[in-house]
């Protein structure tokens, strides 16, 4: 058995306790190989899995309360803290956002499988006026479905844990380093794409000092989008003069909408 399954076996459920709660914070530690090695543990015995479910909602429940709660009374300043780590800071408030008022309540329940919007389904959910009580059986709910699973899987192939653990000994250091450039290269990746959408926004870019001076002067060479989500719109339902909503997951399906004779002038906050 490698020294990472060991060490797993030996600590167990302070491991899984760690990771869960970790991720639950925002911190980008996954725990799902840490489920998928608790599964297969339980599989050969070793360990327990409704121990491990209980483990799984003591660690995930007390951080997502939290973040409901000052989802609750801070509204969306609280998803732009969170997004601040994010690679894509500047549209992941609205993505999540956008996918709550897609997805509803529902979200709540599959959130943790999908990456990113573990930590954030929470504070969304506190904005939009989700009761506690729902919350918090929505929450539960969901925690019990994420961690199932993969402990179910785990616990399917514990005869490939052995396997598996064999592979990553014969690579030895060699799996951290190929695991360590592939995140390298993602974050490049990513630093690049993101440094190119912000110089082609500079090339475009009107100061709200620029547009006040042509609303005042009459100017009627442009129109004017507000691409905020639904839930920003609550928050704040203010709107510069004479905008026009359209949500930014909405100005493709409704371009038709949008004047072929004029500028566009597009804002989001």
């Amino acid at each position: 058995m490698s020294d990472t399954l060991a060490f797993v076996l030996r600590y167990g459920y302070v491991v899984l306790y760690a990771c869960v709660m970790a991720e639950q914070i925002g911190l980008p530690i996954p725990a799902v190989p840490v489920l998928l090695g608790v599964g297969a543990l339980a599989g050969g015995g070793s360990m327990s899995l409704p121990v491990a479910l209980g483990v799984v909602l003591a660690a995930s429940l007390p951080p997502d309360v939290v973040w409901y709660e000052l989802g609750r009374r801070r509204g969306s300043r609280v998803l732009g803290r969170i997004c601040a780590i994010s690679l894509e800071p500047d549209w992941c408030v609205h993505r999540t956002e956008a996918t709550f008022m897609r997805l509803g309540r529902k979200l709540l329940l599959v959130a943790k499988f999908l990456p990113g919007l573990s930590a954030l389904s929470a504070p969304v959910a506190g904005a939009a006026g989700v009761p506690r009580w729902q919350f918090v059986l929505l929450d539960i709910s969901g925690a019990l479905l994420w961690s199932g699973t993969w402990l179910g899987i785990g616990y399917l192939f514990s005869g490939a844990l052995d396997l598996v653990a064999g592979w990553v000994a014969r690579l030895g250091g060699w799996a951290l380093v190929l695991a360590g450039a592939a995140m390298a290269a993602f974050i490049a990746y990513k630093y690049a794409e993101r440094q190119r959408i912000f110089r082609e926004l500079r090339m475009a870019r009107i100061t709200p000092e620029e547009l006040k001076d042509r609303l005042d002067a009459g100017d009627e060479t442009f129109t004017i989008i507000d691409t905020r989500t639904a839930l920003d719109v609550k928050e704040v339902p203010y709107m510069v003069r004479g905008a026009l909503w359209i949500e930014a997951d909405e100005v493709e399906r409704r371009r038709a909408e949008l004047p072929r004779d004029r500028e566009i002038v597009l804002y989001c906050t």
